[in-house]
């Protein structure tokens, strides 16, 4: 990527398995799955009654509660997980302009949560009983607006909202912002909270969910011949992001650098990837050639890995075809095997999986391959963390309407 250079200098996270990034990394690298029975709603006569819903999450714990009331759980999840990357960064009081603080944060859905519950209420109580606060509490840019209210940060102020791979364009369209000098920090990511009847039924009307109903923690399982579609997950992933110089001068911990960014249209179907990986190819390219990276240099791949049959033979043909024989030595594994899949949240936590593998140089695992597909034939390190020297990395996530986006990262020596 042109310009200032930008790194990451601290991490948020909620999800199926944990609240915080240490817990996440534990449970992570232990393969642990966050999966299991729904329990946000009766699924009395659901044909899919699983997903990786975060556990025991009180809002007032994380919120004043008078403001937690006015938000929908996506928003909630969102302000959690900024405030721990803030923090971890040190960004308030740290001498950097609040006027030069972004924030940058997306989601794939919303507040469907509160939608929901706001049309039954409208219909039960009629329309003078709707509250003031729907809107703010359902609008997507809400996430962003109630982080930069909270901590006064008075820079770019943006949502986004790309389907699955909305958390990765957050991140990579907030690192040019730095880039270009609109800002010196940014807090990005993604968050979403769609565990909901009306968004259950949807995906399983569409056949994308896996219906192993009678044992959720291995519903997930990328790669495996056994697949059957995805685990709607929830949560949250926020990183900060600041140009590199304003980092080393106020001696900031860096974890990465975000050194290319790339992104890419199938332009083939509103659900389907592009069969041949096409649109993979090219956004992973594009993250590669603004990193000025050759494929050589990337060791390890956080894959978009839902567990969809035709999903994960697409990504395993998109990476045969832009690394050629280095696909074979290359490490790639998927995170959705434990926490299912985030959605609009999926590219911030995984991003934040992926520079927890570079810092730490520990390649997470892909549960659940037991029986691997004859079509993905690489090395998805299978059941079992593995160390392993990490200098370059890359972050994939592919989303509805065939939209993709890939983040590089690189260990800084």
């Amino acid at each position: 990527m042109d310009g200032r250079r930008v790194v990451v200098t601290g991490l948020g996270a909620i999800s199926p398995i944990g609240h915080g990034i240490e817990t996440n990394w534990k449970n992570l690298t232990a393969g642990k799955s966050g999966l299991g029975e729904i329990t946000l709603f009766d699924t009395t006569g659901f044909s899919v009654t699983i997903a990786g819903e975060v556990d025991s999450f009180v809002a007032g714990d994380h919120i004043p509660t008078k403001d937690a009331r006015r938000m929908d759980r996506f928003i909630q999840f969102s302000v959690c997980a900024a405030n721990e990357a803030i923090e971890d960064a040190g960004l308030v009081d740290s001498g950097v302009d609040p006027d030069l603080i972004g924030v940058y944060v997306g989601a794939g859905i919303g507040g469907v949560t509160t939608i929901e519950a706001t049309t039954i209420y409208k219909h039960e109580h009629g329309v003078r009983r709707i509250s003031p606060f729907y809107i703010p509490m359902s609008i997507i840019n809400m996430a962003a607006g109630n982080i930069s209210i909270q901590h006064g940060f008075r820079g770019p102020n943006l949502a986004v909202t790309t389907a699955c791979t909305t958390g990765t364009h957050a991140i990579g369209e907030a690192a040019r912002l730095i880039q270009y000098g609109d800002a010196d920090a940014m807090v990005a990511g993604g968050t979403e909270a769609a565990i909901t009847p009306t968004s259950v039924a949807g995906f399983a009307n569409a056949r994308a969910l896996s219906r192993r109903n009678d044992d959720p923690q291995a519903a997930s399982r990328p790669w495996d011949l056994g697949r059957d579609g995805f685990v709607i997950g929830e949560g949250a992933g926020i990183v900060v992001l600041e140009e590199m110089e304003s980092a080393k001068r106020r001696g900031a911990r860096i974890y990465a650098e975000l050194t290319g960014f790339g992104m890419s249209g199938d332009a083939h179907h509103v659900t389907a990837p592009s069969p041949d990986g096409n649109g993979a190819v090219r956004c992973m390219a594009r993250a590669l050639e603004t990193g000025r990276s050759n494929p050589d240099e990337i060791d390890y791949i956080n894959a978009h890995g839902t567990s969809t049959p035709q999903g994960d033979i697409a990504e395993t043909m998109a990476l045969k075809r832009l690394f050629g024989e280095h696909a074979y030595d290359l490490a790639v594994s998927s995170s959705k095997s434990m926490v299912g899949h985030l959605l609009g949240a999926a590219g911030g936590v995984e991003a934040i999986y992926t520079v927890l593998a570079i810092y730490h140089q520990v390649a997470p695992p892909t549960i659940n391959l037991v029986d691997p597909d004859p079509e993905c034939d690489l090395d998805y390190v299978p059941n079992e963390a593995r160390d392993m020297k990490i200098s370059g990395a890359l972050s994939n996530s592919f989303g509805f309407g065939g939209t993709n986006g890939s983040l590089a990262f690189k260990r800084l020596n």
